[in-house]
């Protein structure tokens, strides 16, 4: 009887490549990661004309051992200000389709997956996410049916799944409101910068007022004026903040019903959407881990530039 057993030799560099860093990591002939590297090399700190050179440096080691070995990259490195453009696709969109849309940077053996386009009145784009979600894809196959995927982060998305194909999505720029709100606004000012006395609790609070409100406006100001009067402690004041933003993006998002979402992220970050999304009455939305390799392993099988071989043994 012959078993099948994993090509566990190189074949493969993914790269995660966005705005503020550069994830690189090595996949073997089934797609599972042998090593990994991270820079602070997003696409904001290489200067102009510098990309080769930055992926020639994290990718040395491998290609050295491994000349010749193919490479794939997703994210904002395929964007006007990256190493070469990619398209968007519109959506709906699958990984097949991303497949057959890959660029080839110049000079290298890597292509670049494209983005997603949400056309209409109010159009929308990601990128970057669409690999992650090609990875949610891969790694749990029961929701390539009907999901609800939510990715946190400085501008989160929210895609529905259809059929295998991304149908459509929303951004909340959540992560970078705060960021906003928290470094130029007097929210800030007030806000304490020792360690929280109950910042969970400030948070849940934060997520309560949102959920019952109708427009995260007048709630603003309620983060300064709850430490002034000694509602809160100064250093809860961003949990709160934060349970404000994220609170109110639920709001909008969940006003169609539904299962509790799956979440993609940073885990801390999605440990505290699942608290938030818990508040509206969706236990379980449960975190999958490590998309990014996993999508751009199935965008790089499906366009052919890798070979997915086992080998066997009687």
């Amino acid at each position: 009887m012959s078993i099948p057993l994993p090509d566990t030799s190189p074949a493969l560099v993914a790269l995660d490549w966005g705005t503020s860093s550069l994830r690189a990591y090595l996949l073997d002939g089934s797609g599972r990661m042998i090593e990994s590297a991270r820079e602070p090399k997003g696409i904001m700190q290489v200067e102009a004309g510098g990309f080769a050179k930055v992926f020639d440096e994290i990718t040395r080691a491998w290609l050295g051992r491994c000349p010749g070995l193919p490479a794939i990259a997703a994210g904002m490195v395929g964007s006007a200000q990256g190493w070469v453009e990619a398209p968007y696709l519109p959506c709906p969109a699958s990984p097949d389709d991303l497949a057959g849309a890959l660029v080839q940077a110049p000079g290298r053996r890597l292509w670049i997956v494209p983005g997603v386009l949400q056309p209409g009145d109010r159009p929308d784009v990601m990128r970057g996410e669409e690999t992650q979600v090609a990875g949610a894809l891969a790694l749990r196959p029961e929701l390539a049916a009907d999901a609800r995927i939510v990715l946190p982060g400085t501008h989160s998305k929210w895609a529905r799944v259809c059929n295998g194909r991304i149908e459509s999505f929303t951004t909340y720029m959540t992560g970078e409101l705060f960021a906003v709100l928290r470094d130029c606004s007097i929210l800030g000012r007030t806000a304490g910068s020792g360690p929280g006395r109950d910042g969970d609790a400030a948070f849940l609070r934060g997520v309560d007022a949102a959920r019952g409100a109708d427009g995260i406006a007048p709630l603003l100001f309620s983060a300064r004026a709850l430490v002034l009067t000694g509602g809160i402690a100064p250093e809860d004041a961003l949990d709160y903040l934060s349970g404000l933003l994220i609170g109110d993006e639920l709001r909008s998002a969940l006003a169609e019903a539904g299962a509790a979402p799956r979440l993609i992220g940073e885990p801390a970050l999605a440990a505290r959407y699942a608290r938030a999304l818990a508040r509206f009455g969706l236990d379980g939305a449960d975190t999958i881990p490590d998309t990014a390799a996993a999508g751009l392993w199935r965008i790089a099988a499906a366009a052919g530039i890798v070979k997915t071989t086992r080998t066997e043994v009687a």
